[in-house]
């Protein structure tokens, strides 16, 4: 059965016209579903902007949903087979695993910018595998695999296209067949970028450099990156490179949260009176909420948002002591935020496992319990498609009034982490979540401040960032205050997902 067609708004086909006569003109052309071999020495950067609302992520789906119908490959980056001269392939990146898990849930196939830059190595006897369930060779015969083993193989790539995915689901672990990891040395094809507001100068030139044809999605009114003096990487686009989506379109109901978002753009709201406009629409519509109090049965899964370091080890500190939390010990169901790999340059290589595997900085997590080693923890990353790892790990635990963080447990070297019951709205960016708590206070405080970036009040920045988390419900929370649990903390939902796990070991020290 097929699927309804998508009506695109004007401003959607005029930029879905745009970029289509930027891929004929690289040699694949949507209309009659014609590609011709890449083109050398030939690049084109074309970015698609707009606000919450405005249809981005639409357009990012049928442009995608194009390209497949001609015949265009999409690679995801955990295995490339056979390169091909004629072979035209498409990525879809996001700069976080949340991003991307964002685009997943609405079915466009996107992975990590840090997949793509970094390839797997199989081994060769595996590899074998990889390239028959990808339709490049003939069956084969592994020792230790069964047939029908072979058969859940290919059954999982024929619906998840994922190469991990489907050796996981014959009974191999990440270890079996993937023997190192190495950067990429050979360019791409087409490449399209989600959340690309959040790209620092660094990641575009390497995205440059493996994509001679690169479509930026962003939106120019949240937070630059850090340490950018509030420049974006569309800053450094001519005009006709641009293309600008300023209708809002709802797909079903009014948004009362996206109505507050693109209030905060009138230059006569000031803090004030957003504040009453976020409880007018409280008052008629249940998802606004004008909270008293910070919800901490919210937190495990969805941190609050906040502006201010000192707030976040505030609220950190009473989301642990609320549920009765050790100093020496986290409890399952505790989330983290991975703070980096700390590991010498002799380790490279499993700083990479690491971080392809989605422990890269910024990654969500939820602490799932001890490892079955010392110093290793069980974790669950969310918004990685195979969320289930362990791997040696350094927890700090920030407290109020003291320079120096509580580690209450640590492996000697691994993947580093900050509790995650709070974030600040910098670090918020590219993730979204079901319901969000924005901490009013803080923004006030930025408010008051007075501070601008790139010409516009820092607080409505912020603001902006913060409310469009939200999917489905937004918590104005406008009272230092945190309500008691109503259960106790729990990973018994995570549990219940059916992804296939990975062990993930960090080398120790020679020596």
């Amino acid at each position: 059965m097929s699927q309804p067609a998508i009506i695109l708004s004007d401003e959607q086909a005029e930029a879905h016209d745009r970029v289509s006569a930027l891929l004929a003109g690289a040699g694949i052309n949507l209309d009659d579903a014609l590609l011709m071999p890449p083109r050398d020495g030939k690049s084109a950067v074309m970015a698609v902007m707009g606000k919450a609302g405005s249809g981005k992520t639409l357009l990012l789906a049928e442009l995608v949903r194009s390209m497949r119908a001609a015949g265009v490959d999409i690679v995801s980056g955990d295995y490339e087979g056979r390169r091909r001269k004629d072979r035209r392939t498409l990525a879809i990146l996001a700069p976080t695993n949340k991003a991307a898990s964002v685009l997943r849930m609405r079915g466009v196939p996107a992975t990590t910018i840090h997949r793509i830059l970094y390839t797997p190595v199989y081994d060769p006897e595996y590899e074998r595998i990889a390239e028959w369930i990808a339709g490049q060779g003939d069956r084969p015969e592994v020792e230790g695999l069964t047939d029908a083993a072979l058969d859940r193989a290919y059954a999982f790539y024929q619906q998840n296209a994922s190469v991990p995915g489907a050796l996981a689901a014959a009974g191999l672990r990440g270890s079996d067949f993937i023997t190192g990891w190495k950067r990429r040395e050979e360019p791409l094809d087409v490449g399209f970028v989600d959340e690309s507001s959040m790209l620092d100068d660094k990641q575009y030139e390497d995205l440059r450099e493996i994509f001679p044809t690169l479509l930026l999605f962003g939106d120019p009114a949240q937070l630059a990156p850090v340490n950018q003096s509030g420049a974006m990487v569309f800053d450094r686009l001519e005009d006709g490179q641009k293309m600008q989506l300023n209708r809002i379109h709802r797909q079903e109901a009014d948004s009362p949260i996206l109505d507050l978002a693109h209030a905060l753009a009138d230059p006569d709201v000031d803090f004030h009176r957003f504040e009453a406009m976020v409880q007018e629409a409280a008052a008629r519509d249940d998802r606004v909420v004008h909270a008293e109090r910070v919800e901490v049965d919210l937190m495990a899964r969805s941190p609050v948002l906040v502006w201010r370091n000192a707030t976040r080890i505030r609220l950190i500190q009473a989301f642990r002591s609320v549920y009765g939390a050790p100093e020496d010990e986290l409890l399952e169901g505790e989330p983290l935020i991975c703070d980096g790999i700390e590991l010498p340059m002799k380790h490279r290589k499993k700083r990479l496992d690491l971080e392809a595997r989605g422990l890269i900085k910024g990654a969500q997590v939820i602490y799932m319990g001890l490892g079955r080693r010392p110093g290793f923890s069980k974790l669950h990353v969310m918004g990685a498609e195979d969320p289930q790892v362990s791997a040696a790990s350094i927890v700090k635990i920030e407290k109020p009034d003291e320079e120096e963080p509580f580690i209450p447990f640590a492996a000697r070297m691994g993947a580093t982490f900050l509790h995650g019951a709070a974030v600040t709205i910098h670090k918020a960016q590219g993730s979204q979540w079901e319901n969000v708590q924005v901490f009013a206070p803080d923004l006030y405080a930025a408010f008051r401040a007075g501070r601008t970036e790139a010409g516009v009040p820092l607080w409505k920045r912020l603001a902006y960032v913060a409310i469009t988390r939200a999917q489905e419900r937004l918590y104005w929370v406008v009272r230092n205050r945190l309500a008691k649990p109503t259960q106790p903390l729990t990973v018994d939902d995570l549990k219940a997902l059916p992804k296939p796990g990975l062990e993930l070991t960090a080398a120790e020290p020679e020596g």
